[in-house]
């Protein structure tokens, strides 16, 4: 571990989104999603789920919608909204700790263990539950979702609402995101980011590492 990365590490309030840093939802929300376009008679790919990261529920519809050259009412769309979350929750239910992504229960317990304050910051509206099915909700001493947030990353709201509850200025803070709208939103705050993901990736980060299981005191 190179003396940068020690010395982001030494900040006191830890900030880590959700799905690609702790677990990897993504596949249920592919599947969810998927199985909502092509109900609605048009197919939904990898490569625009990737475009949905760091996205809110219902902003990612509009994509898709508008992906699909389908219209919706208002109301139409959020019973859309609420029957893809509905598919979604049914597989996040069946979550437990193994499948949290490497390292993330040794980084946690180290991290805790530290004296570290620690939230979510994430546009989940789910997280509470992801976090309660997989074991770490103890971890957390804040919880900032999309039950609470409506500016989306790269929008620094979500990072600087977690700041604010952890009792801690933006240069305190330490951001861990696999997204490059997130990783904007945390440079976008004020605050630095270690970023996670494959080489070559997120070249805003200060550090990029492929998982938390890199990182250790």
């Amino acid at each position: 571990m190179t003396s940068g990365t020690t010395t982001l590490l030494n900040r006191p309030a830890y900030i880590f989104d959700l799905d690609g840093v702790l677990v990897d939802t993504a596949v249920f929300h592919y599947q969810a999603w998927k199985r909502l376009a092509n109900e609605l008679g048009f197919d939904f790919t990898v490569a625009q789920n990737e475009q949905l990261k760091g996205v809110s529920r219902v902003e990612s519809l509009e994509k898709i919608l508008h992906w699909g050259g389908v219209s919706k009412t208002e109301d139409e769309k959020l019973a859309l909204a609420q029957q893809k979350n509905d598919w979604y929750l049914e597989m996040v239910a069946r979550m437990t700790a193994s499948d949290l992504l490497p390292g993330v229960l040794d980084f946690l317990e180290q991290a805790s263990s530290a004296g570290k304050k620690i939230s979510l910051g994430s546009a989940s509206k789910n997280a509470p539950l992801i976090l309660e099915k997989t074991g770490i909700a103890r971890f957390f001493d804040a919880i900032v979702d999309g039950n609470e947030v409506t500016l989306s990353k790269p929008n620094p709201e979500v990072f600087i609402c977690a700041a604010r509850k952890l009792g801690f200025p933006p240069e305190d803070c330490l951001v861990f995101e696999d997204a490059e709208a997130g990783v904007a939103a945390a440079i976008a705050g004020g605050m630095a980011v270690i970023g996670i993901g494959d080489e070559g990736a997120l070249p805003e980060a200060d550090v990029l590492v492929p998982n938390l299981s890199k990182l250790v005191y």
